[in-house]
């Protein structure tokens, strides 16, 4: 018996995305079964190298291809879009899509002939997804930035990582919260599609995504500038310091969690403290002082059997290997070809009782898929390769 099509199988998504936050997007709707083809520009392949390196083992070359999660289950179609050439194969590509992604600054994509406009007058069904640092409106549109800019300009860099002053994450928190934005976005003008008839341009921004931090403290404050300092402690949270070096994380901010962590920690007369405003810099030094005395895990072991909200910080490595997210199926090992080590990578962020991702396929070389789509276009590769389709030099 046929597996059955998955969520988004019969989607077709031209994605020219180059950085994570465009190419999640289209590496779930990948996931769900769409056929997303990879616009791989080659002089944007050529960048990424002088920027990261080139690999001489092929073996090491084809793993970083292979590496990253949200480039697997898609097809690669390496092609200049700025030549006649090219721009002739992925016009008559877009046509018959659904969706197309892009990441560039606002006014390229039309420079090169893709813009908005054009393409919903080639295909009134596309649903055109722009991610762009500022967005495509506004007084810093035109601006570029990653991830740590995003989260600067949103007022939230400084107030990550508890730092005495701003300094930058250790991992892509802007990036990914856009990446799921966008895809929120996208699902959403597909349902509004269905409805409507026609696609539309949607529009979203790392700047956008990252402001969503500060949901909560909106929420709590008429003036975002009564923020209590960086350093200030509550016993909703706290970071601790133990016997090994190791450090644990505490979030006993409801009052029948705090009672249970204080008589945990041996010391239920804290309990009525909490509240305390004044004293939290002695109950604090005290807690410090008491957490420092056992080893990470002892102290973790101990407190989630008092039903205390308590979790060791765990290191990059230890949180991807840890048992509960093998148990669920959030890290996978994805066979290469040609390779005997599998390389590790994300699922999907939720799971669902009836629907199922397609199996994972990691990225192979750029332009790996360019003959199949080619030929299903029309078009020849000699004699797009004569017109200079796969150039890496500025087109006309």
């Amino acid at each position: 018996m046929a597996a059955d099509p998955s969520a988004l199988s019969g989607l077709r998504v031209v994605d020219f995305s180059r950085f994570l936050p465009a190419a999640y997007a289209g590496w779930v709707a990948a996931e769900m079964g769409a056929e997303v083809i990879r616009v791989e520009h080659p002089r944007e392949l050529a960048k990424a190298e002088a920027l990261f390196g080139a690999e001489d083992d092929p073996r090491a070359a084809a793993r970083r291809r292979a590496r990253p999660t949200y480039a697997r289950n898609k097809r690669s179609l390496r092609i200049n879009p700025g030549t006649a050439a090219g721009r002739e194969v992925l016009h008559r590509l877009i046509a018959g899509a659904d969706v197309l992604i892009e990441d560039y600054r606002p006014g390229v994509m039309a420079a090169m002939g893709y813009g908005h406009a054009a393409m919903q007058a080639l295909n009134p069904r596309l649903v055109y997804l722009s991610v762009s640092f500022a967005g495509q409106t506004g007084p810093l549109a035109e601006r570029a930035g990653h991830d740590p800019l995003a989260l600067a300009l949103a007022g939230a860099l400084g107030r990550l990582g508890g730092h005495p002053e701003p300094a930058l994450p250790g991992l892509q928190v802007a990036d990914t919260l856009t990446g799921m934005s966008a895809t929120i976005a996208l699902l959403l003008a597909l349902q509004a599609r269905t409805r409507r008839g026609t696609g539309e341009h949607v529009d979203v921004a790392m700047s956008d995504a990252a402001l969503q931090l500060q949901l909560v403290s909106l929420g709590r404050h008429d003036n975002l500038d009564d923020l209590a300092a960086l350093g200030t402690w509550h016993p909703k949270g706290g970071v601790w310091r133990c016997a090994d070096g190791g450090y644990l994380c505490t979030t006993d901010m409801e009052p029948a969690s705090w009672a249970r962590f204080c008589s945990a920690i041996g010391r239920p007369d804290l309990t009525s403290r909490q509240h305390d405003l004044g004293g939290h810099p002695a109950l604090q030094a005290e807690i410090a002082a008491i957490l420092a005395t056992r080893p990470r895990d002892a102290w973790a072991e101990l407190l989630a059997a008092a039903g205390s909200q308590a979790m060791p910080v765990y290191s990059p490595e230890e949180g991807l290997s840890h048992p509960h997210h093998a148990a669920r199926g959030r890290v996978e090992a994805v066979a290469l070809p040609d390779d005997a080590v599998p390389v590790r990578q994300l699922s999907l962020p939720f799971g669902f009782s009836a629907t199922r991702p397609v199996p994972p396929r990691p990225a192979g070389p750029a332009g790996a898929d360019n003959a199949a789509l080619l030929a299903a276009l029309g078009f020849d590769p000699a004699e797009l390769e004569a017109r200079g389709a796969f150039s890496a030099e500025r087109g006309a």
